[in-house]
């Protein structure tokens, strides 16, 4: 095992020590520059090490980790030139990962672990949304019911709004239009494939820290290819596993090398739209992960895609050709340039735009944690295929994985979807079962009280003949005497 990683040479080898590796770094630059050949080197390199890597394949181009590389004569003479001991083509130990489980092993958590405050983000709630959506989880935390998928989440959704006055009488105003957005932003999530991520067996930090029988860090890759056109399930599942990361690991100190180095591809889809509070959270990670033994290595076009705040954390850098076709480009050409610590003679800006593929400027932390000159740098070529694996070398590895039995097959066990179906079904047979109680009550009194007897309004012949002819007979003095007196008024004489 070694203990650092011979990233190229410049004037001198360049080498990235295992125990500054956990003060995390950054690797930047344009499409086409060598990034991601940077990125096999250190993935490659920490494996040798010993240190576990789990990365997002976003491209779909680093899992030919898993291969050896094919021998080519620019690739031994980058060799002889750096100078590399020992270099022979060979594949390192991978895990493939999926959300959707097609392209390797299923990552699941459930919806209890991602919580309200990554849940809300997942799904674009504004703060009275996510302030309901606060209330929900409290509800299933007294009720003890259990949220794993979305269907519990659903299910919790329809039952608080049914008893929303008391709901809202003991944790705040929950309103039905809050509650109907979180639903349909629910069903456009569902459509997008996160019905496969919430889900049993959740994934065990465990399994993502393994090293082979030969003492090799194993490569966790995440198929993104997929995952990358949703940016807020990929951002909100990577800022998930960084989260659980540092809550449960342990403290380390300062070891000789990583427990495990985490890669983020495409970073800035992590901080595009996030509000302050999630950057807040973010940069606390990064700055307190290290002491778990946690390495974050970001990967970006831009060292600007980053935030200050979290770009001041990250100590060793590999900048790649930058090209400053804009005002803005050459902003960041400055940008990343005063980040360096400068070396005599060596006209970074100018550097930054000049480079060719497979040459970085690289700054290490050197003996006692203190930034390195840049230097312009020769990038070692990688052991592995640079290229991807096909399907069926992919199914080959995934064949003689060590945790394919654990994750491959679905469980869904009794959470809070069933038990307010148990509670709606106990509920209905209540009702029924009283209403026919009631039906009996009703039918046994009405059996046990006598007849009333009703008396007849009907109106018989005679009856019906005598008061027509009072009628008429009223009718004809009253005309009489109508017309009697109006003679008399008017003074008629007979």
């Amino acid at each position: 095992m070694t203990d650092s990683i011979l990233l190229g040479k410049g004037e001198h080898p360049v080498h990235l020590a295992g125990q500054y590796a956990n003060r995390h770094g950054l690797v930047a630059g344009a499409t086409g520059t060598g990034k991601t050949v940077t990125l096999l080197v250190l993935a490659e390199g920490f494996s040798r090490m010993g240190v576990p890597v789990f990365m997002a394949d976003a491209k779909g181009d680093v899992s030919g980790l898993a291969a050896p590389g094919t021998p080519h004569p620019k690739i031994d003479e980058r060799v002889e030139r750096i100078g590399i001991e020992g270099y022979r083509p060979e594949p390192s130990p991978v895990v493939f990962w999926d959300l959707w489980g097609e392209a390797g092993h299923p990552v699941r958590a459930t919806v209890t672990q991602i919580g309200p405050t990554l849940l809300a983000r997942m799904l674009g709630l504004n703060d009275t949304q996510e302030g309901v959506l606060n209330v929900v989880f409290r509800v299933a935390d007294e009720a003890g019911m259990l949220l794993l998928d979305l269907k519990d989440l659903r299910a919790l959704l329809h039952h608080v709004a049914e008893n929303r006055q008391e709901v809202s009488t003991r944790f705040g105003l929950v309103n039905t239009a809050s509650i109907g957005a979180i639903q349909r932003r629910l069903l456009s999530l569902e459509a997008d494939g996160a019905e496969h991520f919430f889900a049993e067996p959740a994934l065990e930090l465990a399994d993502l820290m393994r090293t082979d029988l030969s003492g090799r860090g194993v490569i966790n890759l995440l198929s993104a290819e997929r995952l990358i056109l949703k940016p807020r399930l990929y951002s909100t599942f990577l800022l998930w596993l960084l989260s659980e990361l540092f809550e449960q690991l342990p403290e380390v100190g300062d070891p000789d090398k990583p427990k495990l180095v985490f890669v983020f591809d495409e970073a800035h889809l992590l901080f595009d739209d996030a509000p302050p509070a999630l950057l807040q959270r973010v940069e606390q990670v990064v700055r307190l992960i290290r002491s778990k033994g946690v390495g974050v290595y970001f990967c970006s076009q831009n060292p600007d895609d980053v935030p200050d705040e979290i770009l001041g954390q990250l100590g060793n850098r590999v900048q790649h050709a930058l090209r400053a076709f804009t005002p803005r480009d050459q902003k960041a050409v400055r940008a990343a340039a005063e980040t360096f610590v400068p070396r005599p003679g060596l006209d970074v800006v100018g550097a930054i735009t000049t480079l060719g593929v497979g040459e970085a400027l690289v700054s290490t932390l050197g003996e006692k944690g203190i930034p390195q000159p840049v230097e312009k740098t020769l990038i070692s070529p990688p052991r592995c295929r640079m290229g991807p694996l096909d399907e069926q070398e992919r199914a080959q590895v995934r064949a003689r994985s060590p945790v394919g039995a654990k994750y491959d097959t679905t469980l869904d066990r009794e959470s809070a979807y069933e038990v307010l179906q148990q509670q709606a079904e106990a509920a209905a047979e209540a009702a029924q079962e009283q209403a026919e109680r009631a039906a009996a009550e009703k039918a046994r009194r009405d059996a046990e009280s006598p007849p009333r007897q009703r008396s007849s309004r009907r109106q018989s012949t005679g009856e019906a003949f005598l008061k027509s002819t009072m009628r008429t007979v009223g009718n004809t003095i009253g005309r009489e005497l109508s017309r009697n007196l109006m003679g008399i008024l008017f003074g008629k004489k007979r």
